[in-house]
């Protein structure tokens, strides 16, 4: 069976190698319990040790590839259903009950994915390699923390995770899609578009319009691929300027994905508090109005719309980011072809 990741349009249905992928909300992994999802293509198991500290695995025994997901926590490690294998943190069997002193037993066979957690989410780096050491998350500063405030609101949506990725790239659907939201009624519905490069993206904005309404989009890549970009709000919203917004997602598959969005706002002491409050109480709501605006579009699509498109100048992004991402995962699979493992394993068959 050929695996989707080796091809250029398997990399870029299920994400390019080599980044920092969000998984799900940390309040997901529970302690003492474990978590399955599928994420970029693989099949993981989640789970804290109890120290609390989050582990992202394969959901695979060793043993004879039983879901380790359907197995038992012990607290610093897992132990598969179906003949008791342990298997640690590292990925170590620790423990073959059946047949101790075997083989297995000590051996290091289980990947495991270098993991962290920032602005109340998971995040993993999914390596060509399973020995290479990831770069740091480089966290977009308004997720960061410091003088910005931020909630979380997350989702899963039944359709490819590049319609979301053109979703946010795509400015002038806020002043159609969305025309009747609380932010997004203001401003011209024609427009024109420039690029602007930058060192670690670029910009996609209206040249005759700013700080109307959803006027601009940043793609950034740092080694996880996100998307930057403003709501004007009215003093009425509350203190801390325009709303920003900070988005990513991950593909489940090639059909599903999850998309992070982080609503933001520059504040901090007593006008952090009131910024809370009033989105709690009045722009939670509204927020997830818009969301459901984009998932119900979104998930209508046809899976062929790519083949039957018809762009034009507002599509600019779109298209730069599809390039983007197919050359990225061109290269990658060039550089893993030169590798020595992977001609190892290829004369092995």
């Amino acid at each position: 069976m050929t695996n989707t990741l080796d091809t250029v349009e398997g990399r870029v249905a299920l994400g390019p190698r080599n980044k920092w992928y969000a998984l799900c909300r940390s309040d997901r992994v529970q302690p003492g319990e474990m978590t399955r999802m599928s994420r970029a293509g693989e099949e993981l198991v989640l789970w804290r040790d109890s120290a609390g500290t989050v582990h992202v695995q394969e959901d695979r025994c060793p043993h004879r590839g039983a879901r380790l997901s359907h197995g038992v926590h012990m607290g610093d490690r897992l132990a598969c259903n179906y003949h008791g294998v342990q298997v640690d943190a590292a990925g170590v069997v620790v423990s073959v009950p059946g047949s101790p002193g075997c083989a297995l037993e000590g051996r290091r066979a289980l990947r495991t994915f270098p993991v962290t957690e920032r602005a109340g989410a998971v995040f993993a780096w999914f390596g060509d390699s399973e020995d290479a050491e990831p770069p740091e998350l480089d966290v977009p500063e308004p997720i960061a923390g410091g003088e910005w405030d931020s909630f979380l609101c997350y989702v899963e949506w039944d359709a490819p995770w590049l319609y979301s990725l053109d979703n946010l790239m795509d400015p002038m659907h806020g002043a159609f899609l969305h025309r009747n939201s609380h932010t997004m009624a203001a401003g011209k519905r024609e427009a024109m578009f420039q690029v602007r490069e930058t060192d670690r993206g670029f910009f996609f904005e209206k040249t005759d319009q700013r700080g109307v309404n959803f006027d601009w989009s940043e793609w950034v890549d740092t080694g996880l691929q996100w998307v930057g970009l403003e709501i004007p709000y009215p003093d009425t919203a509350g203190p801390g300027g325009p709303f920003t917004i900070v988005a990513t997602a991950t593909p489940i598959n090639e059909n599903q994905h999850a998309a992070f969005f982080w609503r933001c706002r520059n504040v901090s002491g007593w006008q952090r508090d009131s910024w809370r409050f009033l989105y709690r109480m009045r722009l939670e709501q509204r927020h997830w109005q818009v969301l459901e605006q984009d998932r119900t579009m979104l998930e209508a699509m046809p899976p062929d719309a790519y083949a039957r498109e018809n762009l034009y100048q507002h599509d600019i992004a779109l298209v730069r980011l599809r390039r983007l991402l197919r050359a990225t995962a061109k290269k990658q699979l060039e550089a893993a072809a030169e590798s020595p493992d992977v001609r190892a394993a290829a004369n092995a068959r």
